[in-house]
């Protein structure tokens, strides 16, 4: 990983991530944390319906396919694309620490161009936390978990109280996810980036 800006190198006192007891179990699918999130949502036709999976220790594994609306030049995903499928597949990692937070900083390598009807998988970990601050990196490979790596990133993300989306989301789709029957959708409602 890329690492070497100052802001995504963890500090001296920063320990290891502890996956927290109530974490779903590895291999389970973690579903989307709001039907209307343009990374994971099934409520977005065009966004990347991103399927993220628990992977072991503080780590997910996730897919999804770059369709023709992914793309930017002629017949290649778009690179916000690829960075939206990066930060989406890092939030993830957050639900494994039952922690809300909102990513802090994204530094994104782009090595290889990704085509459209390609499945691009990704792997993600937590390496380290240090108080709010939560260390992370990612890597998105071309068609398969052993296919050349195309992009990959390292995060911060940082903790918040679930007042942080109450008081700068809009207002209609904060009562809709309040008010959602679905207990645990609604919790994972909070879980995404601002």
């Amino acid at each position: 990983m890329s690492g070497t800006s100052t802001g995504l190198m963890p500090p001296a006192d920063a320990v290891t991530p502890v996956r927290h007891p109530e974490a779903p179990a590895p291999g389970e699918l973690l579903g989307a944390h709001y039907g209307q999130c343009f990374g994971c949502g099934a409520g977005q036709p065009h966004g990347l319906q991103l399927e993220a999976r628990a992977g072991d220790g503080v780590s997910v594994t996730a897919e999804f396919t770059v369709r023709p609306a992914h793309q930017g030049a002629p017949g290649l995903a778009h690179g916000g694309v690829l960075a939206t499928a990066l930060d989406e597949t890092l939030g993830s990692l957050n639900w494994l620490l039952r922690v809300v937070s909102v990513t802090g900083r994204l530094e994104t390598d782009f090595l290889l161009p990704v085509p459209v009807d390609t499945v691009l998988y990704l792997e993600a970990e937590v390496t380290a936390v240090a108080g709010r601050k939560i260390y992370s990196t990612a890597t998105g490979r071309i068609g398969g978990p052993d296919g050349p790596v195309a992009v990959r990133a390292d995060a911060v993300f940082i903790e918040v109280k679930v007042d942080h989306f109450i008081e700068n989301g809009r207002p209609a789709e904060i009562r809709a996810a309040m008010n959602d029957p679905d207990q645990i959708r609604r919790v994972r409602a909070f879980e995404v980036n601002p």
